[in-house]
């Protein structure tokens, strides 16, 4: 991996080269489509202002999945779309979108009968050309008490159990970047765009950036320019200061984590809230579980989203309406995310719920092309599409390339999947790692490592072998372990303590105390790193220390009378 400064360094050239692509924005989509523009043989530079995958593609339901309520809505066009590019994703990702069961509980009460469900799940099926991990089946009542004994059973009439998919959405962000890089893009991290340069026609050939780590503004020119900010898309667009109308309404997400003993669902279930019927997931995520999500609209800041009280509240009620005898309280809540959906505002949608999730690609007169809207299922499908778009403008403006290939991310694999076995064997992997590091780490952190960087676990493993005392676990009692740290900061553009506990380990979202009994060690081996000062180590430690505290914001505010969340 080119070191940042080699990155800073090639942006600063494009005022004498320019790139034929600037993408603006390292969620998902910039991502996604960096790896599509670069894989094609454009020259490609991302630009973020934080970390990749900072704002909400790392705070979705973490699940790859056709969105079988969207079949309700009538938007089959969505669902096909989703599952097809679901199956292309285990392909191309096999260590990280991983099949997940889902029983969906029917009751006496419920807006859909078993048999009306049921043909619902045919349809689903059918949608995939019955490619989904595995052709739903339906339980009976005893069934579903045998695999969910803490569901409520009072007017249970039985549930389908079919399958989709979760993913670490962190990390297939990460990984598009890192294949886009390694076929040849830029690809710069803490680099806030500030403005817009353009041609003498007052076409958009450019932007002026803020290195937020050297302190200094810069320029980058290119031949065309994708604005892929996410919920930042209309305020990016106002740099340009076209006075475009707004295009997007965007909603938060919440989602709280407590232990798995204190909700344990073997499957993700399908939970309807008993106030206002809208439609939210219970899902085992290892030691932990997760549930989600909310749908309110947001105006405010998307980098200042966190839950609040009446947020978990909601939550909890959902849970306990479906898990009654697990009872859970705020006291359960180990953590919490939130993220801002950007989504595409529509004439008539009156609901934040019913906002549909389609994307929309358009072009600005100065020719600034905004991506916005989707699923994080169908990130590769959209950055096709808006490459396919910014290939047209190159033509258009006298830019355009005959010397490019295919980029064929459909079939070629992540980094993580070159080499994974076909079988999808994660345990067979986990003996591999374990074996390379010379068995100097337990077996959990070998499946850890397995799980989440798939073969590129082996190299993590080899630093161990290599160096014994990198095999040392951050937090006591968990897998996680200080070669990571020196993987993220030397392998996977992490800048920041941040950037490692929250985005690379996931720490900040799995450990009790949120990661911060790390924050110290952390924070010493990326300065030795990176050559970090004291006053450095000292600042990276209280900025981890803020985000955990906004994480934990609604504890603060004044508790709700039971029924006002």
């Amino acid at each position: 991996m080119p070191r940042r400064q080699d990155m800073i360094q090639q942006l600063d050239a494009s005022r004498q080269t320019p790139y034929d692509l600037l993408i603006i924005g390292g969620g998902i989509t910039g991502s996604g489509a960096a790896r599509d523009a670069a894989r094609r043989g454009l020259r490609v530079a991302l630009v973020e202002m934080n970390d990749l995958a900072f704002g909400t593609s790392s705070r979705s339901s973490k699940l790859v999945h056709g969105g079988l309520r969207y079949l309700e809505q009538g938007e089959f066009s969505l669902v096909f779309e989703a599952v097809t590019e679901r199956r292309i994703l285990m392909e191309i990702a096999p260590h990280l979108v991983n099949p997940l069961s889902f029983v969906f509980p029917v009751f006496k009460h419920s807006r859909r009968g078993v048999f009306t469900v049921n043909v619902g799940m045919w349809l689903y099926d059918g949608l995939s050309l019955f490619r989904s991990p595995k052709i739903h089946r339906n339980l009976s009542r005893k069934q579903v008490i045998q695999e969910l004994p803490m569901l409520k059973q009072e007017g249970l009439r039985g549930a389908p159990l079919f399958y989709d998919c979760a993913t670490d959405d962190a990390r297939l962000t990460l990984e598009s970047a890192l294949d886009a890089t390694r076929h040849g893009a830029t690809v710069a991290t803490w680099c806030k765009v500030l403005g817009f340069v353009r041609d003498g026609d007052g076409r958009i050939i450019g932007a002026r950036v803020h290195d937020e780590q050297a302190r200094r503004e810069l320029e980058v020119r290119a031949h065309a320019v994708i604005n892929a900010t996410g919920p930042w898309s209309d305020r990016t667009r106002s740099l340009a200061g076209s006075g475009a109308a707004p295009r997007l309404r965007p909603t938060k997400g919440v989602h709280v984590v407590v232990d798995y003993e204190r909700l344990p669902v073997q499957h993700a279930v399908v939970c309807f809230h008993p106030r206002d019927g809208r439609v939210l997931f219970a899902i085992p995520w290892g030691d932990r579980t997760y549930i989600g999500t909310t749908d309110t609209d947001y105006t405010d800041d998307p980098g200042e989203v966190c839950a609040d009280r009446a947020d978990v509240r909601y939550l909890i009620e959902a849970s306990n309406d479906y898990f009654p005898a697990a009872a859970l309280t705020e006291d359960d809540i180990i953590a919490t995310w939130a993220g801002v959906r950007p989504l595409i505002s529509e004439e008539g949608a009156a609901g934040e719920s019913s906002v549909s999730r389609e994307h929309d690609i358009r072009v600005d007169p100065d020719g600034l092309i905004t991506i916005a809207g989707g699923k994080l299922t169908t990130y590769r499908k959209m950055a096709e599409e808006v490459v396919d778009k910014a290939l047209g403008m190159l033509m258009v403006t006298g830019h355009g390339r005959t010397d490019l290939r295919e980029a064929r991310t459909a079939t070629e694999p992540l980094p993580g999947a070159v080499g994974w076995p076909e079988d999808d064997d994660h345990e067979a992997v986990a003996r591999q790692v374990l074996d390379a590091a010379d068995r100097r780490i337990g077996p959990d952190t070998a499946r850890l490592l397995a799980d989440t960087y798939g073969m590129r676990g082996l190299d993590v493993a080899a630093r161990v072998a290599a160096d014994p005392l990198l095999g040392a676990r951050l937090v006591p009692d968990r897998p996680e372990i200080l070669a990571q740290v020196d993987f993220a900061v030397t392998e996977e553009l992490a800048e920041t303590v941040r950037d490692v506990l929250i985005r690379r380990t996931q720490l900040f979202f799995r450990d009790h105390d949120q990661g911060l009994g790390a924050s110290d060690a952390v924070a010493e081996r990326m300065a030795e790193l990176l050559g970090w000062s004291e006053d450095r180590m000292t600042r990276e430690v209280l900025a981890y220390q803020a985000e955990v505290a906004r994480s934990r914001r609604w504890r603060d505010a004044p508790a709700l009378p039971e029924g006002d969340a």
